[in-house]
């Protein structure tokens, strides 16, 4: 399921980038959780839950069956 969540990714990352943010894959588990950090103006963005929760997670849903939830995560 990686290899599809990575090619879903690139496919959304034009539109993040657009807005001078980006998003990194940082791991996906076996029950479908895939983790990903937000970068640049994506990071401090008031409107980061709603991009991942709209934008990034509906979109891998309906691009990758088998993915459940996709969670940020910060290093």
């Amino acid at each position: 399921m990686k290899k599809e969540v990575e090619a879903a990714i690139e496919k959304i990352r034009p539109a993040l980038q657009a807005d001078g943010g980006d998003v990194e894959l940082v791991d996906v588990t076996d029950d479908g959780i895939v983790k990903v950090r937000l970068v640049g103006a994506c990071a401090g963005c008031p409107m980061s839950t709603m991009t991942l929760a709209f934008g990034i997670e509906n979109e891998l849903k309906k691009q990758v069956p088998g993915v459940k939830k996709v969670v940020a995560v910060s290093f």
